[in-house]
């Protein structure tokens, strides 16, 4: 068994813990990164916005790529899952909170 079935055999909900974290991890050295790329566009979105965007972005660039992880199955899914509906649809309404409009 390779490192990486390993740690995703480890799970949360039937979601690996390993996916989660590394998702969180990645997003989080991201994010000065892309603050200061939208700061040239006049935009200022704060770090913790990126931290809540993390989960919606993640399931629009599986369904992007075509790749449907158990978690964007269940997204599209039209008859369950509604508490994970609920929790994706408010982290996407709490990551466009405090976002500013700079003046130049």
């Amino acid at each position: 068994m390779d490192t990486i079935t390993y740690l995703r055999q480890f799970r949360l909900g039937g979601y690996a813990i390993f996916d989660f974290t590394i998702s969180f991890v990645g997003m989080a050295l991201l994010a000065p990164l892309l603050s200061r790329l939208f700061r040239k566009f006049g935009i200022e979105i704060p770090f913790r916005n990126w931290i809540f965007f993390t989960l919606p972005l993640s399931v629009i660039a599986h369904m992007a790529v075509g790749t449907y992880t158990p978690m964007t199955r269940a997204i599209l899914d039209p008859q369950a899952h509604y508490p994970l509906k609920l929790i994706v649809i408010v982290l996407l309404a709490l990551s466009f909170m405090d976002i500013k409009r700079l003046k130049r």
